[in-house]
């Protein structure tokens, strides 16, 4: 096989029947059974049919705290002519659970009865008659002699070990749970935990997988990275195909020169295909060695992930007999517009939150490398290959990734980014779990269009008005004026250059982003630090075509801030907090007020209030705030301008 291109890059679906199709022709069985005990059952899935050996319950027993009678007794009492039964000939004391004694037929309430002395003896005295095997539980009652408990390729849940247990059974045959043999594979990984160098990362991608195969019902087993050495990869993988029943091995999928794995699927078993038309996760392999499955899957965290969901959660769910669960799926609209490349089926990922009658779903972050855009992602919306994108509004099908009621639960704050959010979003979770609080960066204008097309529950803005000199209310006016809301005050923060410790260009100024030594690193169009950066350039009489760096853009001020760090940029406009957490020199430029907008309607929301509760009320948000440094917190939950 040539190195350095793929043999085919085949669309998904096409994709997915071709893995099938080499599955079921390559005889890829069940896996065989085995016993295990009952009460070690949970998640395992049945080999066979399991039967009751006994009935339940085995003989018949009082329902309730009572006296045990012989029905027939019983006839003609009623409250003009009660009858007395002796005790215990006739009414036999039981507890609930007891056996009934032998030739007795019914059981009457300790409640329904008077207990009487008569002749030396107790009796009880009862006021109505009781009808055959009233409050007794019948031999067989949950379950006879025989009856199926549980059928063949079952999932063992809670209940289902009660009534194994019940039905007379210590043990149950089970399928085995495949074995799956996850392979990191590169020079650069080191454990976790191990001394960083430069040029080395952190192996996490293996625990993900194992992760998914212990979700989903297998065994995994973790391989040690191995380096990119074709001889040691391959006796590894040799070894993993004679001992495992499935091989996924990670990374080197792609067609690099340190990018082995396709020629070694191909070397010692056959390639059924290698590329697939998808974003990310386009370099997958696919194919069989010594008659084991092997996926090959790229090394980016998210391909990983994705491309792992769709070619390896069925196949381990039928070598146990089961069919994978249906992933849930909502339809949400679409917070803004979005492109996607011609040709490939995309894998969009994205936040979610009810608004009023709508359900908001806003991208996030889509480089394959970024695992927080998994983390932060409720969900997945497949962009068709054929399809340019979607316009903002538009409807669309989201899989989902958290539960329906944690997305009822969330605050959707689109708009400007602050580091203090992340701490609000903390507090709320911890003071009310239910509750959770979505936080997307897209600026302060961004911010006011999703109000304005109701999208967010919460706006971040600081946009300075240059006329009058005023954060956030003419810009309110002009674009929301019909709507009734709320401009609740978070913080006052100190905005300006951050530069490296020591700051060795000798930056003081905008008039030295003119300087070509100099490196700058924006804001995205349309946050308020971009509007600060344009309004001082133009009041120097700066082009931005004469600053280096201009056109790059960060969507957060720790991006910028971590820009900086990293030696991308010199010097980027951002807060003093970004500056203090990554330990860089600020030279302050302005003091900016930084606002919420809330709409009226949604101010009441229990999960709107609960966080608006917090900001005006907590001692603890205001300390951890000002712990972070450049924050002014005098006039935070103030609300400064209503409509």
């Amino acid at each position: 096989m040539r190195k350095g291109i793929y043999r085919e890059i085949t669309p998904l679906d096409k994709a997915l029947q071709a893995w099938q199709e080499a599955l079921e022709k390559s005889n890829i069985t069940l896996m065989p059974a085995e016993t295990v005990k009952v009460d070690e059952a949970l998640g395992r899935v049945t080999a066979e049919p399991v039967f009751a050996t006994v009935s339940s319950p085995y003989y018949h027993s009082s329902a309730m705290d009572g006296y045990a009678v012989r029905f027939e007794e019983t006839f003609g009492a009623s409250e003009s002519s009660p009858k007395t039964l002796n005790i215990p000939d006739h009414a036999y004391p039981v507890d609930t659970g007891d056996p009934l004694p032998d030739g007795f037929s019914a059981v009457i309430m300790i409640e329904d009865v008077n207990l009487v002395t008569c002749g030396g003896s107790d009796h009880i005295e009862i006021l109505a008659p009781v009808t055959p095997w009233q409050h007794v539980r019948l031999i067989g009652e949950d379950m006879v002699s025989s009856e199926m408990i549980i059928p063949e390729n079952h999932r063992v849940r809670p209940v289902d070990i009660g009534a194994l247990l019940s039905g007379g059974h210590t043990e149950i045959r089970v399928r085995r749970s495949p074995r799956v043999a996850i392979i990191p594979t590169g020079t650069e990984l080191i454990e976790p935990g191990e001394p960083l160098r430069k040029g080395t990362i952190i192996e996490f991608n293996s625990r993900i997988l194992a992760s998914l195969v212990a979700e989903w019902g297998g065994r995994p087993v973790r391989f040690s990275p191995v380096p990119d050495d074709p001889e040691r990869l391959q006796e590894t993988l040799k070894k993993a195909c004679e001992l495992y029943d499935v091989v996924v091995i990670n990374a080197g999928s792609s067609t690099g020169s340190e990018d082995y794995t396709a020629e070694l699927i191909n070397d010692l078993g056959e390639i059924i295909l290698h590329g697939v038309d998808i974003k990310p996760g386009k370099p997958v392999i696919l194919g069989l060695v010594m008659g084991r499955p092997v996926l090959g899957i790229p090394g980016y965290p998210v391909s990983a992930f994705i491309t792992f969901h769709l070619f390896g959660k069925r196949l381990i769910h039928t070598l146990q007999g089961i069919e994978p669960p249906e992933t849930e799926k909502m339809t949400a609209r679409l917070s803004r517009q979005v492109a996607s490349s011609l040709g490939q089926e995309e894998f969009l990922r994205v936040k979610l939150g009810r608004v009023g009658e709508n359900l908001v779903a806003t991208p996030v972050s889509r480089g394959a490398g970024i695992l927080m855009s998994l983390v932060r992602a409720d969900g997945l919306v497949r962009i068709p290959a054929m399809s340019e994108g979607y316009g903002a509004g538009a409807e669309v099908k989201v899989e989902m990734l958290r539960s329906k009621d944690e997305i009822e639960n969330t605050v959707v704050c689109i708009g400007s980014h602050d580091n203090a959010l992340d701490l609000l979003a903390n507090l709320l979770k911890r003071e009310h779990p239910r509750f959770s609080l979505s936080s997307a960066h897209v600026g302060s204008m961004g911010g006011l269009m999703a109000i304005r097309n109701g999208v967010a529950h919460i706006a971040g803005t600081h946009l300075l008005d240059e006329a009058t000199g005023q954060y956030n209310v003419p810009y309110i006016i002009k674009m929301l004026g019909d709507r009734k809301l709320l401009l609740v005050n978070l913080v006052y923060r100190e905005q300006g250059f951050m530069v490296l410790k020591g700051n060795p260009k000798n930056i003081r100024g905008f008039g030295d982003l003119l300087r070509h030594d100099v490196c700058f690193i924006n804001r995205q169009g349309g946050s308020g630090t971009r509007l600060l950066t344009d309004k001082h350039l133009r009041d120097q009489n700066i082009s931005p075509h004469q600053v280096n760096g201009y056109e790059r853009e960060e969507y957060t001020h720790m991006g910028v801030a971590s820009a900086v760090l990293t030696g991308v940029a010199d010097a980027g406009m951002g807060i003093l907090a970004a500056a203090q957490a990554l330990d860089l020199e600020f030279i302050p430029v302005a003091r900016e007020r930084y606002d919420l907008v809330v709409p009226t309607a949604f101010a009441e929301l229990p999960h709107v209030a609960a966080l608006l509760d917090i900001i005006r009320g907590s001692t603890e948000f205001r300390n951890v705030v000002t712990a972070l440094g450049g924050y002014d917190i005098s006039d935070m939950g103030k609300t400064v301008y209503a409509s």
